[in-house]
């Protein structure tokens, strides 16, 4: 029983590398979906997951059609800030998949159509010029809320 965290198209390496950290702590996996703007190997994305690397679940898929190829029978949210649901007020199940988008452009629109009544979103204040919260700190407070329901697996 695991929460599974999957960026689509991930962009920063440094949001990569923090969020790697995070599941590596929590116990749960990361799936990444190509193509991404960097190399897992590369200096800022090492960096920011520090020596974590070795304690990380990762599975990488091609492309967003393998990870639903594979996956898309489990449990899926999607996060995005044109989500109908808040975080918080879903019940996760403990094996959920929980997609976050691009840092730039999000989600793809066919995706979201196919999980429409599976949209989440963190709450945040509208302000001119503020598109959405940083990923990694989307992703901690979503993963941590999943964490919560589920009463922390066998984290200390």
């Amino acid at each position: 029983m695991m929460i599974n965290i999957v960026l689509y198209r991930p962009q920063i390496p440094q949001n990569t590398g923090s969020i790697s950290r995070t599941c590596a702590v929590s116990g749960s996996k990361l799936h990444l979906i190509r193509d991404f703007s960097f190399s897992i190997s590369d200096k800022e994305v090492k960096r920011s997951g520090l020596d974590y690397w070795n304690l990380l679940d990762l599975e990488v898929h091609d492309d967003l059609d393998a990870f639903l190829n594979k996956y898309g029978d489990k449990k899926i949210y999607l996060c995005s800030k044109f989500g109908n649901k808040l975080y918080s007020n879903v019940k996760y199940d403990d094996d959920a998949f929980i997609i976050f988008g691009r840092e730039t452009s999000g989600l793809p629109d066919d995706l979201c159509k196919k999980y429409k009544d599976s949209i989440i979103r963190v709450p945040m204040k509208e302000v001119e010029g503020a598109r959405s919260l940083n990923l990694s700190n989307t992703v901690s407070l979503v993963l941590y809320e999943a964490l919560r329901q589920n009463n922390f697996f066998d984290l200390i």
